[in-house]
C-alpha cells in the first residue's frame, strides 16, 4: 500500500523550523514518503516593519519553547534586528528544490541547512552565495548546484503547492498531511512539537491500522 506525508511548509517559517524534528522523525518510517510542498509564506522580498519583528521575535520564542530549537544570538540579536534583512521565500525554495533535482537524498539536509543558517547562525539565507556554501556543506557539488538553482521550475512548484493547500483546506505553514492508499488523513502534529519519537510512532500505527483496514 502506497503511504506518503505531505508536508507544506517554508524554509523562512518559524513554526515550520520547528517542525524542523518531525519532519526528520517522519523519514525513520518505514514504508512512508515524505513529499514536500513549499507554498512561499513570503511571495516577494520584504524588509521586516518594526511590529513586524516584534510579532516574530514573540513566535520564535514560543516555538522555541515548544520545540527546543535552537535561536542563536546571530539571529536574535543581529539578523532580525538588521533593517537590510530582506525576507523572500524564491530563492530558498528554489535552492531545495535544486538539491532535490541533484540527489533526492540531500532534499531534507538542504532545508535543514537553510533553516539552522538563518535561524541559528543568522546568515542571510536568500543570498546565492550562501546557498551556495549550504548546498557545498550537505555535500552538493557548487557548480551544478548553481545551474540547478537557476533552472529550477520554482514558480510552478509554488503555484501547485497553493492549489495543493486550496484543495485540501490547509490553512498555513507547516501542514502535514497523511495519504493513504485512496485515504486522506489530517495530522495533529502539534501535539507532538516536543517528542518527534512519539510523532514516528503515531504515523506507523496509522499506517499498520490502514493496512489491517484494507
Amino acid at each position: 500500500m502506497n503511504a506518503t506525508l505531505h508536508y507544506l511548509y517554508d524554509p523562512l517559517c518559524g513554526w515550520c523550523y520547528g517542525a524542523e524534528p518531525l519532519a526528520k522523525a517522519a523519514e525513520s518510517v518505514v514504508g512512508l514518503n515524505l513529499q514536500l510542498h513549499a507554498g512561499a509564506l513570503w511571495p516577494e522580498p520584504t524588509q521586516l516593519p518594526e511590529n513586524m519583528r516584534l510579532y516574530i521575535q514573540q513566535a520564535d520564542a514560543r516555538i522555541a519553547q515548544t520545540s527546543g530549537q535552537p535561536f542563536g544570538e546571530p539571529y536574535l540579536r543581529k539578523l532580525l534586528l538588521d533593517p537590510k534583512l530582506v525576507l523572500d521565500s524564491r530563492p530558498v525554495v528554489a535552492a531545495v528544490l535544486a538539491a532535490q533535482q541533484l540527489d533526492p537524498a540531500k532534499t531534507l539536509p538542504m532545508l535543514r541547512g537553510i533553516q539552522h543558517a538563518h535561524y541559528a547562525q543568522g546568515r542571510h539565507v536568500v543570498q546565492e552565495a550562501t546557498l551556495v556554501d549550504i548546498a557545498k556543506s550537505v555535500g552538493l557539488d557548487a557548480a551544478a548546484f548553481e545551474v540547478a538553482l537557476r533552472s529550477v521550475p520554482v514558480d510552478r512548484h509554488i503555484a501547485d503547492s497553493r492549489e495543493f493547500m486550496t484543495n485540501i483546506g490547509a490553512q498555513g505553514f507547516p501542514t502535514f498531511v497523511l495519504q493513504v492508499g485512496e485515504d486522506w488523513l489530517g495530522v495533529p502534529h502539534g501535539r507532538f512539537a516536543a517528542a518527534p519519537a512519539k510523532f514516528a510512532e503515531w504515523l506507523e500505527a496509522q499506517l499498520k491500522n490502514r493496512a489491517v483496514a484494507h
